[in-house]
């Protein structure tokens, strides 16, 4: 069965002897085939945008050419922080600072009234316990004296029989029971003044 896979396809490129030698060295320090150094070196002239036939500056001139990029950064990233960031940060504390004191009064509102809401309550229902104590001591007494009437009121029904009974004896009595009469007489009038 044919290997369908890609295949890569290799060229040769001469160089000269100072070159190769370089070429080398580099493998040796990387541990890198050289078309591996050929491939990476090509990319990173790609990626990086650099024109091969220019000669390059000095290291020093490269360096500074990146210090003055990453100053230039700086510059940016410090101008924006003053100009953007700091007013943001500012007003964003101030706002949150607003809202704290403006949570912080409405608590203190709140608490407040509901305070003054529960001691409402609480004089109302003192006042109500007062009430229904007072009415409760009213029908205690009016019971009290509901009760001492009706005691009264059975001692009189008792007497009441009784004088009705002594006085039916009484009429019942003949002309010669003077001295039953007599007694009968003195309990009716003893029962009539106690």
């Amino acid at each position: 069965m044919p290997n369908n896979s890609r295949k890569t396809i290799f060229t040769t490129i001469s160089v000269d002897k100072g070159t190769a030698t370089l070429v080398e060295k580099i493998c040796k320090r990387y541990s890198l085939k050289k078309s591996e150094v050929v491939k990476l070196a090509v990319g990173y002239i790609d990626k990086a945008h650099i024109n091969p036939s220019e000669t390059p500056e000095s290291v020093k001139s490269e360096l500074a050419k990146i210090n003055k990029r990453q100053d230039d950064i700086i510059r940016f990233i410090r101008h924006y922080e003053e100009e953007q960031l700091n007013p943001m940060i500012r007003v964003t504390n101030s706002i949150a600072l607003r809202f704290d004191a403006i949570g912080k009064t409405l608590e203190t509102l709140i608490l407040s009234q509901l305070e003054a809401s529960q001691e409402r309550q609480t004089a109302v229902l003192k006042k109500l316990s007062e009430q229904f104590g007072n009415h409760a001591d009213v029908i205690n007494n009016q019971s009290k004296k509901i009760n001492a009437l009706y005691q009264i009121h059975q001692r009189d029904y008792k007497r009441l029989l009784q004088l009705i009974q002594l006085h039916s004896e009484l009429s019942a009595c003949g002309v010669m029971d003077s001295k039953k009469k007599e007694n009968l007489k003195s309990e009716i009038s003893n029962l009539i003044n106690t």
